[in-house]
């Protein structure tokens, strides 16, 4: 499978909300490059770190898809709502990835936290 295909397919299943997480290398590694960064290391830890992100999601859209070989950057909008029923705020976001065997191995994300609830 090549990374287009890798990227579309976690999207698809992203959307669809069902097992994303298969796209996942075991040793992935997952970092937010909001200050302060953070990084993680493995599918298990990618899961926790980001479970209150993805439990937000209402609807997304990829706006782009850039692959070159085995890397990609998708540029996306999320349609928000935070746990405690708060209003649905959108973020844009950059994902950066790289696949390797048909499983991502990296993401990164670059994003603005200002429309995110303190």
């Amino acid at each position: 499978m090549s990374a287009r295909q890798t990227i579309e397919r976690y999207f698809d299943r992203l959307r669809q909300k069902a097992d994303w997480e298969a796209l996942l290398a075991d040793d992935v590694v997952f970092t937010s490059f909001v200050i302060p960064n953070k990084s993680v290391r493995g599918k298990n830890a990618f899961v926790q770190a980001t479970k209150g992100f993805y439990s937000m999601i209402r609807r997304f859209e990829v706006r782009q898809l850039i692959v070159d070989g085995d890397a990609a950057c998708a540029l996306t909008r999320y349609d928000l709502q935070p746990p405690n029923g708060g209003a649905v705020f959108q973020s844009d976001v950059a994902e950066i990835f790289s696949v390797s065997n048909g499983k991502i191995d990296s993401f990164g994300i670059y994003f603005d936290s200002a429309p995110f609830p303190k």
